[in-house]
Protein backbone atom coordinates (compact mmCIF):
# COMPACT_ATOMS: atom_id res chain seq x y z
CA UNK A 1 0.00 0.00 0.00
CA UNK A 2 2.72 2.42 1.24
CA UNK A 3 4.68 1.39 -1.86
CA UNK A 4 2.18 3.09 -4.24
CA UNK A 5 2.04 6.18 -2.61
CA UNK A 6 5.91 7.42 -1.94
CA UNK A 7 8.75 6.70 -3.64
CA UNK A 8 11.15 5.56 -0.68
CA UNK A 9 13.74 4.84 -2.44
CA UNK A 10 14.75 1.24 -1.30
CA UNK A 11 13.56 -1.91 -2.06
CA UNK A 12 10.41 -3.62 -0.53
CA UNK A 13 13.26 -6.25 1.38
CA UNK A 14 14.95 -3.47 2.82
CA UNK A 15 11.93 -1.58 4.06
CA UNK A 16 10.62 -4.45 5.66
CA UNK A 17 13.91 -4.90 7.17
CA UNK A 18 14.16 -1.43 8.57
CA UNK A 19 10.25 -2.16 9.77
CA UNK A 20 11.32 -5.38 11.43
CA UNK A 21 13.93 -3.58 12.30
CA UNK A 22 12.00 -0.73 14.80
CA UNK A 23 9.64 -3.33 16.05
CA UNK A 24 12.34 -5.25 17.65
CA UNK A 25 13.70 -2.28 19.18
CA UNK A 26 10.09 -1.93 20.75
CA UNK A 27 9.39 -5.27 21.64
CA UNK A 28 12.71 -5.93 22.85
CA UNK A 29 12.65 -3.00 25.45
CA UNK A 30 8.82 -3.89 26.37
CA UNK A 31 9.60 -7.31 26.98
CA UNK A 32 13.26 -6.43 28.76
CA UNK A 33 11.17 -4.15 31.19
CA UNK A 34 7.95 -6.29 31.84
CA UNK A 35 10.38 -9.69 31.86
CA UNK A 36 7.52 -11.17 29.31
CA UNK A 37 8.37 -14.79 28.99
CA UNK A 38 5.68 -17.46 28.75
CA UNK A 39 7.56 -20.01 30.40
CA UNK A 40 7.18 -18.26 33.59
CA UNK A 41 3.38 -17.95 33.63
CA UNK A 42 3.51 -21.84 33.30
CA UNK A 43 6.45 -22.89 35.58
CA UNK A 44 7.98 -20.02 36.81
CA UNK A 45 8.41 -18.72 40.11
CA UNK A 46 5.26 -18.97 42.58
CA UNK A 47 5.83 -15.34 43.60
CA UNK A 48 5.73 -14.26 40.14
CA UNK A 49 3.71 -16.46 38.30
CA UNK A 50 0.16 -15.88 38.33
CA UNK A 51 1.56 -11.99 37.43
CA UNK A 52 3.62 -13.21 34.43
CA UNK A 53 0.41 -15.11 33.40
CA UNK A 54 -1.88 -12.05 33.61
CA UNK A 55 0.58 -10.08 31.44
CA UNK A 56 1.39 -12.56 29.27
CA UNK A 57 -2.75 -13.09 28.27
CA UNK A 58 -3.27 -9.83 28.59
CA UNK A 59 -0.55 -9.80 25.32
CA UNK A 60 -2.36 -12.50 24.17
CA UNK A 61 -5.81 -10.62 24.20
CA UNK A 62 -4.28 -7.56 22.70
CA UNK A 63 -2.59 -9.31 19.61
CA UNK A 64 -6.28 -11.40 19.23
CA UNK A 65 -8.29 -8.28 19.33
CA UNK A 66 -5.54 -6.23 17.38
CA UNK A 67 -5.58 -8.38 14.41
CA UNK A 68 -9.05 -8.92 13.97
CA UNK A 69 -9.68 -5.42 14.02
CA UNK A 70 -7.07 -4.84 11.40
CA UNK A 71 -8.06 -7.27 9.15
CA UNK A 72 -11.38 -5.75 9.24
CA UNK A 73 -10.14 -2.43 8.37
CA UNK A 74 -8.32 -4.27 5.22
CA UNK A 75 -4.78 -3.49 6.78
CA UNK A 76 -4.53 -7.58 6.69
CA UNK A 77 -3.98 -9.84 4.01
CA UNK A 78 -3.28 -13.11 4.45
CA UNK A 79 -5.64 -15.79 2.67
CA UNK A 80 -2.93 -18.18 1.81
CA UNK A 81 -0.40 -18.29 4.70
CA UNK A 82 0.33 -21.77 6.13
CA UNK A 83 -1.49 -21.60 9.12
CA UNK A 84 -4.79 -21.07 7.44
CA UNK A 85 -4.26 -24.61 5.93
CA UNK A 86 -7.04 -27.05 6.68
CA UNK A 87 -4.71 -29.86 6.10
CA UNK A 88 -3.13 -30.23 9.93
CA UNK A 89 -0.10 -31.96 10.41
CA UNK A 90 -1.06 -32.61 13.65
CA UNK A 91 1.49 -35.03 14.90
CA UNK A 92 4.06 -32.60 13.82
CA UNK A 93 2.34 -29.34 15.59
CA UNK A 94 1.74 -31.86 18.94
CA UNK A 95 5.15 -33.14 19.20
CA UNK A 96 6.80 -29.73 18.28
CA UNK A 97 5.00 -28.20 20.66
CA UNK A 98 5.67 -30.90 23.86
CA UNK A 99 8.88 -30.59 22.71
CA UNK A 100 9.73 -26.94 22.66
CA UNK A 101 7.56 -26.57 25.59
CA UNK A 102 10.05 -29.25 27.31
CA UNK A 103 13.42 -27.24 26.01
CA UNK A 104 11.99 -23.54 27.24
CA UNK A 105 11.42 -25.18 30.85
CA UNK A 106 15.19 -26.94 30.28
CA UNK A 107 16.74 -23.44 29.12
CA UNK A 108 14.49 -21.27 31.91
CA UNK A 109 13.05 -19.06 28.86
CA UNK A 110 11.27 -19.15 26.20
CA UNK A 111 13.49 -18.06 22.98
CA UNK A 112 11.98 -14.61 23.06
CA UNK A 113 13.05 -14.10 26.67
CA UNK A 114 16.10 -15.49 25.75
CA UNK A 115 17.35 -13.36 23.25
CA UNK A 116 16.44 -10.23 25.93
CA UNK A 117 18.59 -11.66 28.69
CA UNK A 118 21.47 -12.33 25.66
CA UNK A 119 21.59 -8.76 25.08
CA UNK A 120 21.98 -8.05 28.64
CA UNK A 121 24.99 -9.62 29.27
CA UNK A 122 23.43 -13.79 29.87
CA UNK A 123 25.85 -15.81 28.15
CA UNK A 124 23.97 -19.03 28.95
CA UNK A 125 21.10 -17.23 26.87
CA UNK A 126 23.36 -16.56 24.15
CA UNK A 127 25.00 -20.48 23.97
CA UNK A 128 21.15 -21.85 24.18
CA UNK A 129 20.14 -19.08 21.20
CA UNK A 130 23.21 -20.37 18.95
CA UNK A 131 22.27 -24.14 19.60
CA UNK A 132 18.52 -23.06 18.73
CA UNK A 133 19.46 -21.69 15.78
CA UNK A 134 21.73 -24.46 14.57
CA UNK A 135 18.95 -27.06 15.48
CA UNK A 136 16.10 -25.23 13.73
CA UNK A 137 18.15 -24.78 10.77
CA UNK A 138 19.16 -28.47 10.85
CA UNK A 139 15.20 -29.14 10.72
CA UNK A 140 14.31 -27.25 7.64
CA UNK A 141 17.09 -27.49 5.34
CA UNK A 142 19.60 -30.03 6.80
CA UNK A 143 20.31 -33.25 8.73
CA UNK A 144 17.26 -33.62 10.30
CA UNK A 145 14.83 -32.34 7.63
CA UNK A 146 13.85 -35.81 7.29
CA UNK A 147 12.72 -35.80 10.60
CA UNK A 148 10.62 -32.65 9.61
CA UNK A 149 9.01 -34.17 6.62
CA UNK A 150 8.14 -38.11 7.84
CA UNK A 151 6.43 -36.23 10.71
CA UNK A 152 4.67 -33.87 8.86
CA UNK A 153 3.35 -36.65 6.79
CA UNK A 154 0.91 -36.73 8.79
CA UNK A 155 -1.83 -35.11 8.48
CA UNK A 156 -5.79 -34.75 9.04
CA UNK A 157 -7.84 -32.43 7.05
CA UNK A 158 -10.03 -29.98 9.84
CA UNK A 159 -13.45 -28.54 8.44
CA UNK A 160 -12.05 -25.10 9.00
CA UNK A 161 -9.33 -23.54 9.38
CA UNK A 162 -9.57 -20.75 12.44
CA UNK A 163 -12.20 -20.20 14.46
CA UNK A 164 -13.22 -16.85 12.63
CA UNK A 165 -15.02 -19.47 10.75
CA UNK A 166 -17.40 -20.39 13.25
CA UNK A 167 -21.09 -18.66 13.97
CA UNK A 168 -19.78 -16.06 15.71
CA UNK A 169 -16.31 -17.75 16.40
CA UNK A 170 -14.27 -14.04 16.25
CA UNK A 171 -16.75 -12.56 19.01
CA UNK A 172 -17.10 -15.47 21.31
CA UNK A 173 -12.74 -15.93 20.99
CA UNK A 174 -12.43 -11.99 21.25
CA UNK A 175 -14.48 -11.75 25.04
CA UNK A 176 -12.69 -15.00 25.82
CA UNK A 177 -9.76 -13.21 25.84
CA UNK A 178 -10.29 -10.55 27.35
CA UNK A 179 -12.43 -11.94 30.11
CA UNK A 180 -9.55 -14.06 31.10
CA UNK A 181 -7.06 -11.41 30.93
CA UNK A 182 -9.50 -9.24 33.39
CA UNK A 183 -9.72 -12.22 35.44
CA UNK A 184 -5.98 -13.06 35.67
CA UNK A 185 -5.46 -9.01 36.08
CA UNK A 186 -7.98 -9.07 39.06
CA UNK A 187 -6.64 -12.18 40.57
CA UNK A 188 -3.29 -11.08 40.63
CA UNK A 189 -2.56 -7.46 40.27
CA UNK A 190 -0.02 -7.15 38.22
CA UNK A 191 1.67 -3.05 37.83
CA UNK A 192 -0.18 -0.96 35.81
CA UNK A 193 3.77 -0.55 33.92
CA UNK A 194 3.68 -4.10 33.06
CA UNK A 195 0.50 -4.41 31.76
CA UNK A 196 0.61 -1.77 29.33
CA UNK A 197 3.66 -3.32 28.15
CA UNK A 198 1.92 -6.26 27.19
CA UNK A 199 -0.45 -4.22 25.61
CA UNK A 200 2.28 -2.84 23.38
CA UNK A 201 3.88 -6.44 23.08
CA UNK A 202 0.67 -7.57 21.97
CA UNK A 203 0.58 -5.02 18.96
CA UNK A 204 3.96 -5.91 17.83
CA UNK A 205 2.53 -8.94 15.85
CA UNK A 206 -0.48 -7.09 14.51
CA UNK A 207 1.54 -4.27 13.07
CA UNK A 208 4.17 -6.99 11.55
CA UNK A 209 1.58 -8.76 9.58
CA UNK A 210 0.30 -5.53 8.41
CA UNK A 211 3.62 -4.41 7.40
CA UNK A 212 4.43 -7.89 5.07
CA UNK A 213 1.05 -8.28 3.93
CA UNK A 214 -0.52 -4.93 3.18
CA UNK A 215 1.69 -1.86 4.01
CA UNK A 216 4.80 -2.76 2.36
CA UNK A 217 4.26 -6.13 -0.04
CA UNK A 218 5.12 -5.27 -3.53
CA UNK A 219 3.05 -7.25 -6.22
CA UNK A 220 5.52 -7.33 -8.64
CA UNK A 221 8.35 -8.55 -6.15
CA UNK A 222 6.23 -10.34 -3.59
CA UNK A 223 8.12 -10.95 -0.44
CA UNK A 224 6.66 -13.79 2.16
CA UNK A 225 4.30 -12.45 4.65
CA UNK A 226 5.31 -13.38 8.41
CA UNK A 227 5.33 -11.18 11.50
CA UNK A 228 6.92 -11.22 15.12
CA UNK A 229 8.26 -14.74 15.28
CA UNK A 230 11.79 -16.09 16.50
CA UNK A 231 12.12 -19.88 15.04
CA UNK A 232 12.94 -19.05 11.08
CA UNK A 233 14.25 -15.94 11.75
CA UNK A 234 17.21 -16.80 14.07
CA UNK A 235 17.46 -19.66 11.54
CA UNK A 236 17.44 -17.02 8.94
CA UNK A 237 19.80 -14.72 11.03
CA UNK A 238 22.49 -17.28 11.03
CA UNK A 239 22.02 -18.03 7.62
CA UNK A 240 22.54 -14.35 6.99
CA UNK A 241 25.85 -14.24 9.55
CA UNK A 242 27.23 -17.24 7.68
CA UNK A 243 26.58 -15.98 4.03
CA UNK A 244 25.43 -12.34 3.87
CA UNK A 245 26.76 -12.01 0.55
CA UNK A 246 24.17 -14.59 -1.17
CA UNK A 247 21.15 -14.46 1.64
CA UNK A 248 20.04 -10.87 1.81
CA UNK A 249 18.54 -10.28 4.98
CA UNK A 250 14.66 -9.28 5.68
CA UNK A 251 12.17 -8.61 8.24
CA UNK A 252 12.69 -11.39 10.23
CA UNK A 253 16.66 -10.26 10.62
CA UNK A 254 15.45 -7.00 11.09
CA UNK A 255 13.35 -7.79 14.23
CA UNK A 256 16.18 -10.40 15.63
CA UNK A 257 18.28 -7.51 15.59
CA UNK A 258 15.93 -4.98 17.03
CA UNK A 259 14.75 -7.19 20.23
CA UNK A 260 18.77 -7.60 20.84
CA UNK A 261 19.46 -3.71 20.32
CA UNK A 262 15.93 -2.62 22.23
CA UNK A 263 16.86 -4.98 25.10
CA UNK A 264 20.60 -4.08 25.47
CA UNK A 265 19.57 -0.49 25.53
CA UNK A 266 16.69 -0.84 27.93
CA UNK A 267 19.14 -2.77 30.41
CA UNK A 268 22.12 -0.41 29.83
CA UNK A 269 19.37 2.30 31.05
CA UNK A 270 18.13 0.57 33.91
CA UNK A 271 21.12 -0.75 35.23
CA UNK A 272 20.89 -4.15 34.63
CA UNK A 273 23.32 -5.09 32.44
CA UNK A 274 25.58 -8.37 33.81
CA UNK A 275 27.38 -10.92 32.52
CA UNK A 276 26.22 -14.54 33.49
CA UNK A 277 28.01 -17.76 32.58
CA UNK A 278 27.22 -21.39 33.22
CA UNK A 279 28.03 -22.73 36.64
CA UNK A 280 28.22 -26.54 36.14
CA UNK A 281 28.93 -29.22 32.86
CA UNK A 282 25.54 -30.50 34.05
CA UNK A 283 24.52 -26.99 33.86
CA UNK A 284 25.80 -26.84 30.45
CA UNK A 285 24.29 -30.22 29.47
CA UNK A 286 20.51 -29.12 30.43
CA UNK A 287 20.74 -26.12 28.65
CA UNK A 288 22.07 -27.75 25.47
CA UNK A 289 19.39 -30.20 25.27
CA UNK A 290 16.80 -27.67 26.06
CA UNK A 291 18.10 -25.55 23.15
CA UNK A 292 17.88 -28.59 20.78
CA UNK A 293 14.48 -29.67 22.18
CA UNK A 294 13.43 -25.98 21.12
CA UNK A 295 14.91 -25.64 17.87
CA UNK A 296 12.99 -29.19 16.78
CA UNK A 297 9.99 -28.42 18.54
CA UNK A 298 9.50 -25.10 17.32
CA UNK A 299 9.76 -26.10 13.54
CA UNK A 300 7.88 -28.67 13.71
CA UNK A 301 4.93 -26.61 16.01
CA UNK A 302 5.22 -23.92 13.21
CA UNK A 303 6.71 -21.72 15.73
CA UNK A 304 7.28 -20.55 19.02
CA UNK A 305 5.46 -18.77 22.37
CA UNK A 306 5.76 -15.39 19.72
CA UNK A 307 5.29 -17.24 16.52
CA UNK A 308 2.36 -19.20 16.97
CA UNK A 309 1.21 -17.91 20.70
CA UNK A 310 1.09 -14.12 19.43
CA UNK A 311 1.42 -14.03 15.94
CA UNK A 312 -0.47 -17.04 14.85
CA UNK A 313 -2.89 -17.11 17.64
CA UNK A 314 -3.95 -13.75 16.94
CA UNK A 315 -5.52 -14.97 13.48
CA UNK A 316 -7.37 -17.35 15.34
CA UNK A 317 -5.73 -20.88 13.67
CA UNK A 318 -6.34 -23.94 14.95
CA UNK A 319 -2.73 -24.76 14.04
CA UNK A 320 -1.47 -22.31 16.26
CA UNK A 321 -3.67 -22.48 18.94
CA UNK A 322 -3.11 -26.33 19.01
CA UNK A 323 0.83 -25.56 18.76
CA UNK A 324 0.38 -23.20 21.95
CA UNK A 325 -1.77 -25.77 24.10
CA UNK A 326 0.96 -28.44 23.02
CA UNK A 327 3.76 -25.85 24.15
CA UNK A 328 1.98 -25.04 27.48
CA UNK A 329 1.66 -28.94 28.19
CA UNK A 330 4.82 -29.82 27.74
CA UNK A 331 6.31 -27.02 29.62
CA UNK A 332 3.98 -27.81 32.52
CA UNK A 333 4.99 -31.71 32.46
CA UNK A 334 8.66 -31.24 32.42
CA UNK A 335 8.04 -28.22 35.50
CA UNK A 336 6.40 -31.21 36.97
CA UNK A 337 8.66 -33.82 36.14
CA UNK A 338 11.66 -31.82 37.52
CA UNK A 339 10.12 -30.99 40.83
CA UNK A 340 9.12 -34.38 41.82
CA UNK A 341 13.16 -36.10 40.79
CA UNK A 342 15.15 -36.62 43.68
CA UNK A 343 18.27 -35.19 42.21
CA UNK A 344 18.09 -31.66 42.38
CA UNK A 345 18.61 -30.04 38.70
CA UNK A 346 21.06 -27.01 38.99
CA UNK A 347 18.91 -23.80 37.38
Amino acid sequence: MLLEYYDWGLEARTLQLLFGLGLGLVFGIAAQISRFCLRRAVSGDSTDRGQAGAVWVTAFATAILGYQIAQKLGYISVESHRLLSTELPIAAIMFGGLAFGAGMVLTRGCVSRLTVLSATGNMRAAIVLVLFAISAHAMLKGVLAPLRTGLGSFSMDVPFATLTELPLGSAISIAAAIIGAGFLIRLHRPTWPNLMLAVIIGLVPVLGWATTSVLLFDEFDPLVVQSAAFTLPWSDTLFWIIASTAVPAGFGTGLVGGVLLGSFASAAVRGELKFTAFETPTQLGRYAFGAVLMGVGGVLAGGCTVGAGLSGSAMLSFAALLALTSIVVGAALTSRLLSSSPVAVPT
